[in-house]
């Protein structure tokens, strides 16, 4: 590839570097909490919040309009907070089934919203496809300082956010505020899926979230590690996937889950002959 093709991917490049680094994180949380797809159903409902604004006076039917985005965020909190009340070890009703009704109510409600914001339904099918390759500078720097925020965040608040993910039970019983931090969780992991998925798609961003830690954790139960195996994977993924999008002229959202997942099928095929962790 010539230096203009490389010039033109840093951005792109630089961007799936960042999703990596929260989204591998993040996932190790949704993936011991067992709420594998709420990373699906908060965009879903982030993505009704956009497609009702676009209905309202104030954005004037623009989707870059900052009314959009801060309306989408505020759908994406509700979701947060109603995910964060109904994990109990009393609830009779799964935490996973929920998030399915909430994705399957959430997704109807957006078409039902679209069939009245017809000339702007582009937007809505961007936000869930995603361009990874139409990023540009300003915005891969703007979400790098956003996320470097909730990271630092959860750093701060690391103990009770993993105590909670990794044994629900025993925090509840040791005194912890569950539902307080539970929403303090989803509400900050809703503020990254709704600024990734305007960036990369949903499927992508699923994809960076649940992969590298499920990859993670065949070689390993140590949190430390899997991070470590994570961004790992998360990189070469992200790199390999935007070379061969290039190099074969193909869709790059789609190449670079599909990279994901013969990815993840090698770890896994190669698993019996590496020493577990």
């Amino acid at each position: 590839m010539d230096s203009e093709i490389l010039q033109f991917l840093a951005a792109p490049f630089a961007a799936s570097l960042i999703l990596t680094g929260i989204h591998a994180y993040l996932g190790v949380h949704v993936v011991e909490r067992g709420v594998i797809f709420v990373d699906l159903s908060l965009a879903q409902i982030a993505a009704l919040g956009s497609t009702i604004a676009l209905l309202l006076p104030l954005t004037d039917g623009d989707p870059h309009s900052p009314a959009v985005y801060w309306i989408s965020l505020l759908f994406t909190f509700i979701g947060a907070a109603i995910f964060s009340t109904i994990r109990s070890k009393k609830a009779r009703i799964p935490q996973e089934a929920i998030i399915g009704i909430s994705y399957a109510v959430a997704s109807a409600a957006a078409i039902l919203a679209m069939s009245k914001a017809t000339s702007e339904s582009e937007h809505l099918k961007d936000m869930l496809v995603g361009n990874i390759l139409a990023v540009s500078w300003p915005e891969v720097l703007k979400t790098a300082a956003l996320y470097a925020a909730v990271g630092a965040f959860h750093y701060v608040f690391r103990k009770p956010f993993l105590a909670i993910s990794t044994n629900h039970d025993e925090a509840e019983a040791a005194g912890l505020n569950v539902r307080f931090w539970d929403f303090l969780f989803y509400a900050s992991f809703g503020f990254v899926v709704t600024s990734s998925v305007s960036i990369a798609g949903v499927l992508l961003v699923f994809c960076y979230l649940i992969v590298p830690s499920v990859a993670a954790m065949l070689y390993s139960q140590h949190i430390g590690r899997r991070l470590a195996i994570g961004w790992s994977m998360g990189t070469i993924v992200s790199a390999l996937g935007i070379y061969l999008s290039v190099r074969l002229d193909l869709p790059t959202g789609a190449t670079m889950v599909c990279t994901f997942g013969l990815v993840l099928i090698l770890m896994a095929l190669a698993k019996p002959f590496i020493i577990r962790a």
